[in-house]
This record gives C-alpha cells, sequence and structure tokens, in this order.
C-alpha cells in the first residue's frame, strides 16, 4: 500500500501530546520550583480551534482528515476508505461504509451508512456525491435534521446547491422531532414537490406544497414561503380567520413587502360577510433622524352603515439637527388619529390599536432645548366619536399652543447653594365645537390664554429629616368672548406658598421569626393660597384632580391653569416599611394620610365650597412578603358619613413560571362594583404538580393551560369583558382557543371565537388569539421564548 498524504486525526494529536500536556501543566501552576524563577510568566494563549466559522481564506487552506480501517490511495489522487470510514475538514464530517476521495478534485462519493454533519446540519442516507470544496452534489433518499430550526424531513432526493443552499425533491418537512427507532409520522408536516432550503437568506420555499395536520390537508398553494428564523422577508404571512357577532366571519390574509432594512409595508385585506371587504396596510420606517408608522384601513359601501368607511393613524418622531444655528437638535413630534364616523369605535374595535377608544387625539409639537432653557410649539385637537344616547363634553382644541421654560438647578442665592427656580411662559388659542343636546347644531367656543409661573424651592435635609418649603407666583391673562358674542378679557395673580417636611425614623425589628429592617416615615405638608373669584374666568383645562396618596401632598385639589383653588390646609400622613436587611428589597408598606382644610375652601370646579374641614382619609397597604405573594389595598374612608367611598384590594399568586393568577375587588361607592380575574396555569398543576420549565419551550412538550381574565360587575350582575381560553403545547406545535367577549356599552358587546394554531418555526393559522391574550391576561408568559441561536457543536459528530 502506497503511503497517502491523508493522515488520520490521532497522528498530530500524537505527535503534540507530551507539548499538549506540558502546556496544561504550566497553565495550571503544577511547574518545577526553577521554572517559576523566570522573567516572563507563562499564560493560556486563546485558541481558535473552536470557531463556529472561518474566513474564506483559511477555509480553504484548512487540511483534510480521513480515518477508516483501510486507507488505500495514491499522492494527489484517489483515495479509498473502507470500513467506518470517516473525512472531517472543519465544519463537515462525512461517515460511511465507504469513501473514494479525489484529493485533486475535492469530490467525495460515499456509500452505506452515510452521514454528513456541515455545522450542526445532519444529513442521513445510503449515497452521496459531493464535492467538499463547492459543497455541490446530491444525496439520495436522505433524511435530514436542520439545527437552526430543529427541523426534520425526508425527501427523494436531496440536492446541495451550494454551501448554504440545498433543494429537497419530493419532500417532508416538519419541526416535530424525530423518535429513534421508529417509522416518522409528526402531528403536522408540509409535503412539497420541490422545498428550497436558503440559509443566507434564512427562508424556506415549498413549491406544490400542502401543510398537514394530523394526516389531514388544512392548507395548499402552488407557491408556499416560511421562515427559517425571525429575519424578515417579504410574502405571504400566515391568513387569520374569526367569528365576531359585529361585522361575521372575518378572513384576513396578509402580504407583508419587505422593502429595504430600515421600511416595510404590511397590506390587510380582509373580507367580512356582514360589511364587505376591507382594505388595510401599515407602512413603518426607521431613519437615523426619523421614525414612525402610518396605519390605515378603507371599507367601500359598508353593507351594515350603507356608506364609506375608513380611519387612519400615524405616528412620526424626529431630530432635526441644529438647524438655523441651534446647537441643540428640535425635536418634532406628530401623532394623528382619524375615522370616518361616530361609529367607527363601536363597528371596528380592533382595526387600529389606538383607535380603541371615544376620544381620538391629534398631536404635532416640535420642541427645543439649550441648557436651561426649553421652547415649544404645537396643536393639540381631539376628533370625539359622539353617542346619541350617551353624548360626552371633550376637551378643548389647542391650536395652537407656544411654551418656553428657563429651568435652573442647585443654583446658589444669597451665598447659599442648592435652589431650585424656573419661570415657564404660555400662550395658547382654545377652541372647542359641542353638539346641543337636543338636535344637531353645533357651539364653537374660543378664547386666548396667556400665562406666566415663576417658581423656587429649596430642600433642607439630612438621614433623619428634610423640610422643603416652595413659593410660586401664577399670573394668568384671557381674552375671550362672552355668550353673545362681545370680547371679553381678565386677569388673575396669585400666590402660594407650600411646605414640606418629614422625619424617618429607622430601626431592626423581628416579625414571624424574621429579620427585617423598618422605618417610620411621619409626614407634613403645609400649603397656602389666597382667596381669588374665579367663578366668571373660562375654564379649559382645570380638572378635579384624583383623590390619592399623591396628590394629597400637592398644593392645589384641581389641576390645570384655570382654577386655582384657595386651598389653605395641613396634610398629615405616616408611612411604615419593612426592608429584606440583605437585598434591601421592599417587603412591606402601610401608609395613611387625610388633609384638614384650614378654612373653607371657595374656589371649586362645580362652584360649591368646600365646607368639610377634613378629607376622606386615605389607607394604602402592600405587602410582597415573597416573591410567590403580592398584595395590595387602598381605601377610600369617610369618617363623618362611616362610608367607604371606593377601595379597592388585589393580590397576584406566582408560584412559578406560566403559573400566575390575579384577583382584584374594586368598588365604588354607589357607582360600581366589580371583580377582576386573571390568570394562566397548567392543568397538569391542578393534578399533582407541573413540571420544570424547559428553556425556551415552557413546561415542555404535552401541556394544557388554562388563561384568561373575567371582569364581572357585582351591580349589573353581569360579565363585562371575558376573555378565557385554553393552549395545548405539543412541542412541536401550539393549539389556542379563545373566547372574547368585550363590552361596548351598557346594552351591547362584541363577541369573537379565535382558534389558532402555531407550528413552531413555521407559522401561524387561525385568529390573532395571543395578541387578545397578551393585551389583556395580567402577567401573561408566551410559551416559546427567543433563546441564542443554537452553536454547531450542539449536533457535534
Amino acid at each position: 500500500m502506497k503511503p497517502s498524504p491523508l493522515r488520520s486525526p490521532l497522528s498530530p494529536l500524537a505527535r503534540h501530546l507530551p507539548g499538549i500536556l506540558s502546556a496544561l501543566a504550566v497553565g495550571t501552576g503544577a511547574v518545577p520550583a526553577m521554572a517559576q524563577n523566570t522573567a516572563s510568566p507563562v499564560r493560556l494563549q486563546s485558541s481558535s480551534l473552536l470557531q463556529e466559522s472561518l474566513k474564506p481564506e483559511a477555509l480553504e487552506r484548512a487540511p483534510v482528515f480521513v480515518s477508516g480501517e483501510q486507507i488505500e490511495g495514491q499522492t494527489d489522487g484517489a483515495t479509498v476508505i473502507e470500513g467506518q470510514a470517516e473525512l472531517r475538514r472543519h465544519d463537515t464530517v462525512i461517515r460511511a461504509d465507504r469513501l473514494e476521495f479525489d484529493r485533486s478534485s475535492s469530490d467525495t462519493r460515499a456509500t452505506g451508512n452515510v452521514l454528513i454533519n456541515r455545522n450542526g446540519d445532519r444529513f442521513e442516507g445510503p449515497a452521496l456525491q459531493l464535492n467538499v470544496d463547492s459543497y455541490q452534489g446530491t444525496f439520495e433518499e436522505p433524511r435530514f435534521q436542520l439545527l437552526r430550526n430543529e427541523a426534520q424531513g425526508d425527501a427523494r432526493q436531496l440536492e446541495f446547491l451550494e454551501k448554504d443552499k440545498l433543494r429537497v425533491h419530493d419532500g417532508r418537512y416538519s419541526t416535530c422531532p424525530r423518535p429513534p427507532g421508529s417509522s416518522w409520522d409528526p402531528d403536522w408536516l408540509v409535503r412539497a414537490s420541490r422545498i428550497d432550503i436558503d440559509n443566507v437568506e434564512e427562508v424556506g420555499t415549498a413549491v406544490g406544497g400542502v401543510v398537514e395536520f394530523k394526516g389531514v390537508p388544512i392548507l395548499a398553494a402552488p407557491y408556499l414561503t416560511f421562515p427559517l428564523s425571525d429575519k424578515r422577508k417579504s410574502g405571504v404571512l400566515p391568513p387569520s380567520i374569526s367569528v365576531d357577532s359585529q361585522s361575521g366571519l372575518e378572513l384576513t390574509v396578509p402580504y407583508y413587502l419587505n422593502l429595504a432594512p430600515n421600511f416595510d409595508l404590511t397590506l390587510y385585506p380582509t373580507v367580512m360577510t356582514k360589511r364587505g371587504v376591507d382594505l388595510g396596510a401599515e407602512f413603518r420606517y426607521l431613519q437615523p433622524g426619523y421614525t414612525g408608522q402610518l396605519r390605515g384601513s378603507y371599507t367601500p359601501d359598508d353593507q351594515l352603515r350603507d356608506r364609506d368607511r375608513w380611519s387612519y393613524s400615524l405616528q412620526h418622531r424626529q431630530l432635526f439637527n441644529g438647524p438655523l444655528g441651534l446647537r441643540s437638535p428640535l425635536n418634532l413630534r406628530v401623532n394623528l388619529n382619524r375615522v370616518s364616523d361616530n361609529n367607527y369605535w363601536r363597528d371596528y374595535p380592533r382595526t387600529l390599536t389606538s383607535l380603541s377608544s371615544r376620544l381620538l387625539a391629534n398631536d404635532v409639537s416640535l420642541g427645543w432645548s439649550q441648557g436651561p432653557w426649553s421652547v415649544g410649539v404645537g396643536a393639540h385637537s381631539w376628533q370625539a366619536l359622539q353617542d346619541p344616547d350617551s353624548r360626552f363634553t371633550p376637551p378643548f382644541d389647542r391650536l395652537p399652543t407656544i411654551n418656553a421654560t428657563y429651568r435652573r438647578s442647585n443654583d446658589s442665592i444669597g451665598g447659599l447653594s442648592g435652589w431650585d427656580w424656573s419661570i415657564r411662559g404660555e400662550m395658547t388659542r382654545f377652541e372647542r365645537s359641542v353638539l346641543a343636546a337636543d338636535d344637531d347644531e353645533e357651539t364653537t367656543t374660543r378664547g386666548d390664554r396667556s400665562l406666566l409661573v415663576g417658581e423656587i424651592t429649596r430642600r433642607w435635609q439630612s438621614p433623619g429629616w428634610f423640610i422643603q418649603p416652595k413659593f410660586r407666583l401664577h399670573a394668568t391673562q384671557y381674552n375671550y368672548s362672552s355668550v353673545r358674542g362681545r370680547p371679553l378679557s381678565a386677569s388673575r395673580v396669585l400666590p402660594t406658598f407650600s411646605t414640606d417636611s418629614g422625619l424617618i425614623f429607622e430601626r431592626e425589628a423581628s416579625f414571624f421569626g424574621r429579620a427585617f429592617v423598618q422605618t417610620l416615615e411621619p409626614r407634613a405638608f403645609f400649603t397656602w393660597t389666597p382667596f381669588d373669584d374665579q367663578i366668571r374666568l373660562p375654564n379649559y383645562d382645570s380638572s378635579n384632580r384624583d383623590f390619592n396618596l399623591s396628590t394629597l401632598f400637592t398644593e392645589h385639589t384641581v389641576g390645570g391653569n384655570d382654577r386655582i383653588t384657595d386651598t389653605k390646609a395641613v396634610t398629615l400622613g405616616v408611612t411604615s416599611r419593612l426592608f429584606d436587611p440583605v437585598s434591601g428589597g421592599e417587603l412591606v408598606r402601610v401608609g395613611v394620610a387625610q388633609r384638614f382644610l384650614l378654612e373653607d375652601q371657595r374656589v371649586t370646579i362645580s362652584g360649591r365650597p368646600v365646607t368639610d374641614r377634613s378629607s376622606d382619609l386615605l389607607l394604602s397597604t402592600r405587602v410582597n412578603w415573597s416573591p410567590t405573594w403580592s398584595t395590595e389595598l387602598n381605601l377610600r374612608y369617610r369618617p363623618s358619613d362611616d362610608v367607604a367611598v371606593r377601595s379597592s384590594i388585589s393580590a397576584r399568586y406566582m408560584p412559578g413560571p406560566y403559573r400566575v393568577l390575579s384577583v382584584a375587588y374594586r368598588q365604588q361607592n354607589s357607582v360600581s362594583e366589580q371583580f377582576d380575574i386573571g390568570w394562566q396555569w397548567p392543568l397538569s398543576a391542578l393534578l399533582g404538580g407541573a413540571p420544570d420549565p424547559v428553556k425556551g419551550r415552557a413546561l415542555g412538550p404535552g401541556q394544557w393551560y388554562s388563561v384568561g381574565r373575567l371582569n364581572y360587575s357585582v351591580t349589573d350582575k353581569k360579565p363585562i369583558d371575558v376573555v378565557a381560553g385554553f393552549e395545548y403545547d405539543a412541542g412541536c406545535w401550539i393549539g389556542r382557543v379563545v373566547l372574547e367577549r368585550l363590552q361596548l356599552n351598557r346594552v351591547s358587546a362584541n363577541e369573537r371565537v379565535l382558534l389558532q394554531l402555531e407550528f413552531n418555526g413555521f407559522s401561524r393559522l387561525g385568529a390573532s388569539s395571543l395578541k387578545s391574550l397578551s393585551n389583556h391576561v395580567p402577567r401573561y408568559q408566551y410559551l416559546r421564548e427567543e433563546i441564542n441561536p443554537p452553536s454547531r457543536f450542539e449536533n457535534y459528530d
């Protein structure tokens, strides 16, 4: 037998084994005593032996190793290896009963139990022809396994077109695992006359493809594409089918256009059996200086309303870098939302997520800031979707508004540092059109307001106390018209003085055998504003503040700039907290507060003075005793009537991943009373215990989950919103069935039944129940998580 230039990989390893052992010994410090006296210490060097890929020029020079029971060949000629034959070259391994390798052309023929592994993709079959340089060849009757998305398949023949592309003839493709030692009958598969796998574009293409589930064809297409990763690609997206009580049977077949790395367009044509055709689209863009998205839909001749229906929404943000010699950029924000008619919110509750309410914002603003200065100009308007049975008064439009602020922090005044002060000016044109209660005639109100607000404050503090006085001067000028159209003007200047102060006590404590750090934090807040009769002034943006622990420690009970309440009051409160002494995490917080008026408050939104000198009592408690349990209680109590004006109590139980139960009770005296329950729970946990989580795969295959949210009105004795269903994780596919009932008003609701099949690593078919669950169920966890791309060494031969 003539010597071959190709050698077994054991030969160089054996020759260098003493040197390797010596290097390891040096790296671990096991060296002779005299070696420790060398001037330069010996260090372990980084190695490139486990690189995922080599540079093209390095790959061309990579050696080829062969091994087997018998090797015959000539230098620069053909080599034949028989008996456990193996050829290995960097990222490619070929094993067979018999191998023929031509060194001059790099052509390889393998027969008998052939296995090829390249970059973790494995192929097995009876016969292979392959060029290991160009990676072109054919494989007869192969079975294959793709590493990137754990796909499996088989075929009559497989073509290796080039290093990252292959073609399957008369093949099957699925991500369901192949059991060892038995025939492969996956739950779902794609059967096609040809399947192209492109690992460069990370997309698969099936020609004459049929998608089968449990042996039943559910989707057929002459040309079908599917992703091999989460990389964006153009093509038809999975269709969505649902049954809607408002629109009937809905079928949406989206088409995605990957126009550029920073531009894309998605078309959403929808057929509704009760309404007709809805043409929707979404365009997204991303540039270094600006980003945004434009969404819209058009329904020609809605069969239920006998008119054309449309909607659009635009969100845009942009930075103009230093125009007109300015050192800082201008910041532009655009938020536009419009629909064709007042009934759109009721008929298309899910067409555009930003159009789910009856009050649609339309804002354009331009801002600039540099050092202590900030300047802004904008226009803000609203589209109010009115219902004849429940009309409401929308806010005023601001067309336009101009503001400027000068703010300094930690400034020195009179040789004393730490002062914060600011001056803010604003000019606004207000306008609002309101329908009369008994007809469709609109009444328009307009007015101008200019204001100037100055504020100065300083905080004195130490580890155990703080005190912070604040002085504010509020000047306002109005120009408006009377009911009869006569021009009027008015002005107002009001000072406000307040002082916030508190003490902080801390001690080590022990409760229920557990150590804590406990605090006691009493707080006192004083505010004083003189009375000024404002009953004749217009009210453009003032409204009552929500009554909570935060607003109790503010200067005024009313927000906005048109009503400055004559609040002369003291707010007293105390908070106690328990901290974990090791982690520092807050475990328990209990707070109580109440405001006491020193004089009657005569300036209010309703015009009726407040004569009760004691406000309602607020109690707030939050307990996170362990990562599993968390509870919260908020109570607004009126001592004079001995009644709970408003209360809410909630609890959340999370004993582990994919297990969460949230319960809440909310009550507002003589107004509403509701229970809110949300959950996601594996059914196996109800029958004795759920398995441990599997990385990226929830709790593993074969698991049923119950998931949903129920909002029940005790006052109306009926559920308001219901989203409930089941999920089944089969490992390579997930099934969901969800019932959705969302209340539109007091007498009507929209109901849908959502069915969805998700084939892992391939596509989703059915209605978008996953979106409904993530939007409504608190702490909902998707049963699949993105994990890092797998390494080729995970499937190493």
